[in-house]
């Protein structure tokens, strides 16, 4: 073990511990009243229509992952130290009215900065409230690239009440957070559009632990994005909540109903490994944390190894921390550099 490993999984451990107050260990559900009618007969078992909801959603990712367009947008100016916000109704209808309408922070360019119209949808990381990557997007701006900076499904101002952190996305039930992951993309597909619709030119995208999941599916489906910047990265959505500190009451819900294989296969929809071949055409940085215990690192070497194998060209850095100690100085700072300028250079 590395000799400052025992020193940063201590630190990863204590942050952890500051939300475990509100974490809910909630019951597993296979969720099929979140699946359209897919025609399978409904007396096969619940697993048996949820795996061939799954197949069909391979069969054609970009249905799936394609929302329908829309005109109705609305931007709220910046007025004084409150910045622009943008929003527009989600193209996946929920059961809850707060999170079917997606909000995001609009942060334009320095003028003068840039002679190129570029700009990068930011996608936080899970439980980010309004404040998460606002600092982020400011500095992105500083240097001349727009940021607009997405509030996830269930998240902030899409919370309903009974909520106190986003459990509807991540979850021990099965079809929503697939629903849900599928909702976002689309949302952030909703707002690379109205960025072409704003005149810029070269879009990017970045995102964090979720986010970044969240954004290579969104990249892999959309073919405005030039670059993605993800920020700690897996192949596998099932793994990390299978293994990762953050979600160990997720994993507590789920044991006893369903084990690690049929999971990664019942989300293999939502997981990075799924795609990428469909991102050769791209420029892509894959940042990942020495002593992550939220997104294991072999399996953030995993991804990394595949993309070498399959010759997709990328570029890789690596933290000298963990995955909650990214959000702490000095390495945020070194985070935000890390990713302002691969932005910079590759848009």
């Amino acid at each position: 073990m590395p000799v400052f490993a025992p020193f940063f999984h201590a630190w990863e451990r204590r942050l952890a511990a500051v939300s475990t107050t509100n974490r809910t260990v909630r019951p597993f559900d296979w969720g099929l009243d979140w699946l359209p009618a897919n025609g399978v007969h409904r007396e096969v078992s619940h697993e048996a229509r949820l795996d061939a909801y799954v197949k069909s959603v391979l069969a054609d990712s970009d249905r799936y992952f394609t929302p329908d367009p829309t005109t109705d947008y609305e931007l709220t100016p910046a007025q004084g130290d409150e910045p622009a916000w943008l929003r527009f109704p989600t193209s996946r209808s929920t059961p809850h009215p707060e999170n079917n309408v997606v909000h995001a922070r609009y942060f334009p360019g320095a003028p003068g900065r840039s002679q190129r119209r570029r700009a990068v949808v930011v996608m936080p990381q899970w439980n980010s409230d309004l404040r998460g990557h606002v600092g982020l997007s400011k500095l992105l701006a500083r240097f001349g690239i727009s940021a607009l900076r997405l509030s996830l499904p269930y998240h902030d101002r899409r919370m309903p009440p009974e909520l106190r952190r986003a459990d509807y996305i991540v979850s021990s039930n099965v079809a929503r957070t697939l629903e849900v992951c599928r909702q976002a993309v689309h949302d952030a597909r909703r707002a690379i559009w109205w960025l072409e619709q704003q005149g810029y030119e070269r879009i990017g995208i970045l995102g964090t632990s979720l986010g970044s999941c969240l954004a290579m599916l969104t990249t892999a489906h959309e073919p405005r994005i030039r670059a993605q910047a993800l920020n700690h990265v897996s192949p596998y959505f099932a793994d990390v909540v299978w293994r990762g500190l953050s979600t160990e009451h997720v994993r507590q819900g789920l044991e006893g109903a369903i084990d690690l294989e049929q999971l990664r296969r019942l989300w293999m929809p939502i997981s990075p490994y799924q795609y990428l071949e469909r991102i050769t055409d791209r420029r892509t940085l894959l940042v990942y944390a020495r002593y992550d215990l939220t997104f294991p690192v072999d399996l953030s070497r995993e991804i990394i190894a595949e993309c070498r194998r399959r010759r997709i060209p990328h570029q890789v850095r690596v933290l000298p921390c963990g995955h909650y100690t990214t959000g702490s100085a000095p390495f945020k700072y070194v985070d935000g550099y890390i990713l302002t300028k691969f932005l910079l250079k590759n848009l």
